[in-house]
Parts: C-alpha cells; structure tokens; sequence
C-alpha cells in the first residue's frame, strides 16, 4: 500500500516538478523581505485594559488608545499595498536615526518610546491629581550610533559608569566626560544582562566631548495607589501617551473624565507635558470611527489639520479636539 503511494508521488513530482518549482519559487519571493513597514488600517483599545490603578475610580466611559496595525514588509505585502484601500507603504529608512540603523535598533527604540511614554504619564497624572509620585531611578541607553564616529557601543547599551565612577542621570554622564582628560575613556555598560567595560574615543565637538551616539534617559516613579502596565509585547511607540495620562488622572481622582462618552485619541506625552506629533493620525481618526468613538483627541497643528482634512474627505461622524498640553486636554474635557 504505501509502495503504491509512494510510487503515485514520485510519478507525480516527475510530472509536475515544473510547477511544484514555480510554486516554491513564487513562496519564496513572496515572503522575502522589503525595506519597508506596512500599514493596513487602525482600531482603538479601552486603554483601561492595560493601565489598571490600584482602587482607582471607574468611570462611565472609556479612554481608548488609537492604534494602526504595522507589519514588516514582504514582497506579497508590498505589492498588495498597491491594491488594497488604506494600506500604506512606509520606508523603513524613515524609522532610522543613522545610515546603520538597523531593524533591531528601530524596534529597541520603540519600545524604549513606550517605557518613556508610560514613565511621563505617571508624572504628570500624579502631579495633576496631587498623588505621591517619587523619582527612584534614572537609567540612560544608547538609542543610536552617529555614522561620522568610530565606537565599541551598542544601540541598547544601559550606560552605568565613566572611568569606573558610577552614575545615572544624562547630566551627570554628559558633565563627567567633560572631565575626561585625554581621548579615551572607560564607560561601564549593561550589555545583555551582563556589566562590562568598553573602551571609547572621546570626540571634541565644538566646546564639548562627546561619544559619538545618541543617548535617552528613562526615569522610574514610585508612585501611590499603584499603577500596573500590561501593554501587548507586540504593542510599542510613544503615541498612547496622551490617553495613558488621560486614563491614570481619571482613575484617580473621583470626576469622570470621560462624561460617559467613548473618548479616543493619540499623541506622545513629553517630559514637559506637551503633546507631541504623531504619524499615520488618518488612519488612527478612522479607526476612531469604526470603534464607535466619539471624541477624537489629537495633537494641534499639522495633525490635527490632517485630522480634519480626512474627517472631511471621508464624511466621518466624529468630534475632533487638538491639544497642545495635558493641561489643555483636561481642561478641553471638563468643558465638554
């Protein structure tokens, strides 16, 4: 029995090995990577879900982050991109900091943006609801190399010393390689969970030495009640700052924020509390309006005239808010 099968797939193969090729070859293609990042369409997520404040209020609405779905770019992805409605191509190069970048560095930076994100929302929601929030720790990373210098450092490097000095804040580090005599220094890094010693090049640059990267800090709150995080690993970037601030206030104090209604929105919350820009905000707007949401929060300026010009363009049902702080989003909300 199985020698006749086996003699039928063999007869087969040997029929048909011209197609069976092709089929591997168009797979193969198909599935090869491109230098791009497609987008193919938005939603929004209760943002409740995934930021839960120890005994915080409940409210009658909902903040919800506004999101678009993003995948790494194929040969098959990129040519449907052409065909399909709202799917976008983006250039990968877009993303990078430096000629070098690579993917892995784009995604470490995108994930660090969250953690940022997150830690500039527990400031300002526990500053504006007058809630204890203490700074224990301040981390500083490598968040890219600069083309024009030569240097052992890695994007995701977690700098901890200089010349075997331990320090932690960007000022500290920035001001104690001034003190570097000479063009060499040690700087202790956390690489790989693991702590070693790398020997830099110290460069002059104009009146100041530097490494030749691209450093971030991220700071760490003790904060109380507490505040638990539990974004997707496969959910990263800046743009859920303005709702993750929104959320965490109003669970906090015992106003409801949202008066009852579905509130979407996007933007990047900045250590000095401003709303930042953000990209592909037209298909954030749309996904708004497929979630049922109400109220569209959005950065002033150009995204929220971009906002604007497609709610327009599509005939969209949605009230459209810019803002320029988060002083401005709440005092925008309460009026409502």
């Amino acid at each position: 029995m199985l020698k006749k099968y086996y003699e039928k797939v063999k007869s087969f193969i040997k029929e048909e090995y011209k197609f069976i090729l092709f089929l591997v070859v168009f797979a193969v293609l198909c599935c090869f990577p491109v230098n791009y990042y497609i987008v193919i369409g938005g939603g929004i997520s209760d943002i409740s879900d995934r930021v839960i404040v120890e005994d915080g209020h409940s409210s009658k609405g909902s903040f919800n982050l506004s999101y678009v779905s993003e995948l790494k770019g194929t040969t098959l992805s990129y040519l449907m991109s052409y065909v399909m409605p709202h799917w976008k191509r983006i250039d990968m190069d877009d993303y990078k900091y430096t000629e070098t970048d690579d993917y892995q560095a784009i995604e470490f930076r995108s994930e660090l943006d969250l953690k940022y994100s997150n830690s500039n929302a527990l400031f300002y929601a526990y500053k504006l609801a007058s809630k204890e929030c203490k700074l224990v720790d301040t981390e500083v990373f490598v968040i890219a190399k600069v083309d024009e210098y030569e240097n052992s450092l890695e994007v995701g490097d977690k700098l901890v010393s200089v010349d075997g000095k331990k320090l932690s804040t960007m000022d500290e580090f920035q001001n104690a390689l001034q003190e570097v005599e000479g063009d060499k220094v040690s700087i202790g890094v956390i690489r790989d969970d693991k702590e070693e010693d790398i020997s830099c090049h110290l460069y002059q640059e104009e009146d100041r030495k530097v490494l030749g990267v691209l450093l971030q800090s991220l700071n760490t709150y003790e904060v109380d009640p507490s505040v638990d995080f539990q974004f997707e690993k496969n959910e990263s970037g800046p743009s859920a700052g303005l709702i993750t601030t929104l959320s965490i206030y109003d669970q906090l104090t015992k106003g409801d924020l949202t008066q009852g209604m579905k509130i979407a929105g996007t933007g990047t919350i900045e250590a000095d509390g401003s709303i930042g820009p953000i990209g592909e905000v037209e298909y954030k707007l749309l996904g708004a309006v497929d979630g049922g949401a109400e109220i569209f929060l959005v950065p002033a300026g150009e995204n929220y005239k971009d906002a604007v010009k497609e709610k327009k363009k599509e005939k969209l049902d949605i009230k459209i808010i810019p803002v320029k702080d988060i002083y401005d989003a709440i005092e925008k909300l309460e009026e409502l």
